[in-house]
């Protein structure tokens, strides 16, 4: 399959910035992952991917999900569950997914666990923290971090490997650095309390990667600037 330029070179020119934003920071660019956000792409986009040598891609949705895993065989790619997931929903991510970055309740953690269970599979799991103020925001409030931790370790098959966030919507650069910088901060403090294996923090998008790197994150999940500018379907009205 041919790999269009566009995407090649756009694939190019984000490694390149994750690269300088390492070196600003004093840090290896092997030190952070890039997770391709396909949600919203189909397919051919993601086979193009892969053509690149990109295997994991996060989505927002299981119904999503679940229709693209569909229409691969065995070289299905792994699927990342970023997006906030409904606790009636944990069937599709137990079945389907190779990671959940988006847990943030300790009924949505009971759920995926008993599903897997069912499975005889487990998961790597990120919690989602909020660090924005804005409400429409989903995320664990950071104060309640370390007794969910305490509750997940009853969970056998989650396996916690650090944290998620997502910054504050602004033109105002420090106030999304400030977002990212607490998520570091919070992971840090953590560790100094005797919670092992939070290695992980998932922060930063297409808009603020480059802040993201700079202040401590080890994935960026970039959708728009490797895939292009996203079609929206539609919404009626009242639909959620």
């Amino acid at each position: 399959m041919p790999i269009p330029d566009s995407m090649e070179s756009r694939l190019a020119a984000i490694r390149e910035r994750i690269a300088a934003a390492c070196a600003r920071a004093g840090r290896a660019p092997g030190e952070v992952t890039l997770l391709p956000v396909s949600k919203t792409f189909g397919v051919e986009a993601l086979r193009q991917a892969m053509a690149l040598g990109l295997r994991r891609f996060g989505e927002n949705k299981t119904q999503e999900m679940r229709q693209k895993a569909a229409q691969f065989g065995t070289d299905a790619p792994q699927w990342v569950m970023i997006g906030h997931l409904q606790t009636n929903k944990a069937r599709d991510a137990a079945r389907l997914a190779a990671e959940v970055q988006s847990l943030d309740r300790i009924e949505l953690a009971r759920e995926l666990d008993q599903r897997l269970q069912k499975e005889g599979r487990a998961l790597d799991v990120l919690v989602q923290v909020k660090t924005s103020p804005e409400p429409s925001k989903f995320g664990l409030d950071p104060a309640c971090l370390p007794d969910f931790l305490r509750q997940l370790a009853a969970f056998q098959a989650l396996r916690p490997r650090g944290l998620m966030t997502l910054a504050v919507q602004s033109d105002d650069p420090q106030a999304v650095r400030a977002c990212f910088r607490s998520l570091r901060i919070l992971r840090e403090r953590l560790r100094e309390d005797g919670f092992q294996g939070l290695e992980r923090l998932s922060m930063g998008m297409s808009g603020d990667f480059e802040l993201a790197i700079e202040e401590g994150s080890t994935e960026v999940r970039i959708g728009s600037a490797l895939f292009g500018a996203r079609s929206y379907p539609a919404r009626e009205p009242g639909a959620a």
